[in-house]
């Protein structure tokens, strides 16, 4: 059986060791070590990585009691040095250790029993038993973890048979029932976990807590830990600056002058809005006087599909006619029909495909889009030419 050099201390980073069974499978080659420090999935805690003998590590499982090491090739030597993923390992070690003081926190707090844990690349999450959570109780565990952080309570780990874990106040008890691994915060709790975790809270650096929200009757709350809150900070500096100078303000002040701007930002829509439904209004006219039969047909350069709909709704509204848009900037095509005429949803059904076009629509108003401008003219011109053929019928 593999040593688990992870349980004698999560601190190992470096080792000499050597290779007990190597296996090929469909999904890879793997190896059996003597020693490891690669700790498996388990837990909720993603696996380490590294390298054996330079070999880069890919996966680490727990598979009956065996540690399998997923490797590219095998090494040409039995006897190998291992190097552990460091960083990774540490942020590992940061978010578990985090995620037992804030599963502790809220127990004590809020009598929530934490139903599960999921640490991933971006962020870490726990669910609680809980149906929901404030904002400011958000705040107030956020601020009631990070003391105990900065206390540098000590946090110990050690194994102890069925007997002694029945007497120790556990959060939940295992379902193992030899040698129990028990992870001890100083002061706080005591929980059966076979994770890697950080010798004393301090360690943790900070957690912060990025939101909550309900998920099928409990709450989940994301966070970060250590290095990964740091960064999250960070970027969240970078962002506030960038705005600062965009608005020409306060960091404190730019609230209110995205406030300001969006009111602006409103009111020149409405503005531009009702420029443009007063163009349309001259440019329905234009079209309704320069038209030869019933098809108006028009080709922009810019105007976006909405527009285009809202300018055929005023041209059907006002005659009997056929409108046919198409903008060659947005690649998109519309057709609208007034009292008679085809049926511009079928139309647009039988003949898209034909073009690479998407689209569909009603009977009396069909639109579509286009990969490029070209497929957008050739569809417009072909549906101009059939158009104008009924037209002649």
């Amino acid at each position: 059986m593999t040593k688990k050099l992870y349980y004698e201390s999560a601190y190992v980073r470096e080792w000499e060791t050597r290779i007990t069974q190597k296996l090929e499978r469909e999904d890879g080659i793997y190896l059996v070590l003597e020693e490891t420090a690669f700790y498996p999935h388990g837990g909720g805690q993603p696996c380490d990585l590294g390298w054996i003998d330079k070999i880069p590590v890919l996966d680490v499982v727990l598979e009956e009691g065996a540690i399998l090491h997923k490797v590219e090739f095998f090494p040409e030597k039995e006897e190998v040095g291992c190097h552990l993923d460091w960083d990774r390992r540490f942020d590992h070690m940061q978010h578990h250790s985090g995620q037992h003081l804030l599963s502790a926190m809220c127990l004590e707090a809020f009598q929530a029993e934490t139903l599960s844990f999921h640490l991933g690349q971006d962020y870490a999450t726990i669910d609680v038993a809980r149906s929901g959570l404030s904002q400011a109780e958000l705040m107030m565990l956020e601020l009631e973890i990070n003391d105990q952080i900065y206390l540098n309570r000590k946090v110990s780990n050690y194994f102890v048979s069925r007997e002694q874990a029945a007497v120790l106040p556990l959060v939940k008890q295992p379902k193992v029932t030899d040698d129990i691994r028990i992870v001890e915060i100083e002061g706080i709790e005591y929980n059966a976990c076979g994770g890697t975790h950080v010798s004393a809270t301090g360690e943790i650096g900070m957690i912060k807590l990025l939101r909550a929200e309900k998920q099928k009757g409990h709450v989940r709350i994301y966070f970060k830990c250590g290095y990964r809150a740091l960064k999250e900070f960070n970027i969240g500096m970078e962002i506030l600056g960038s705005l600062s100078a965009r608005f020409n303000t306060a960091k404190e002040e730019i609230p209110d002058r995205i406030a300001k701007w969006d009111l602006e930002q409103k009111q020149l829509q409405a503005e531009l809005s009702a420029v443009k439904a007063e163009n349309d209004v001259y440019l329905a006219e234009k079209l309704l006087a320069d038209r030869q039969g019933r098809l108006i047909q028009h080709v922009f350069a810019d105007k976006p599909l909405k527009d285009m709909q809202n300018l055929t709704a005023k041209l059907t509204e006002q005659a009997d006619v056929i409108a046919l848009f198409v903008s060659k900037t947005d690649h998109k095509v519309v057709l609208a029909q007034g009292e008679r005429g085809p049926a511009c949803g079928a139309f647009f059904k039988l003949h898209l495909a034909d073009y690479g076009g998407k689209g569909g629509g009603s009977d009396k108003m069909a639109q579509a889009g286009f990969a490029t401008a070209e497929d957008a003219m050739s569809f417009y011109h072909f549906t101009s030419e059939s158009l104008m053929a009924l037209e002649e019928e």
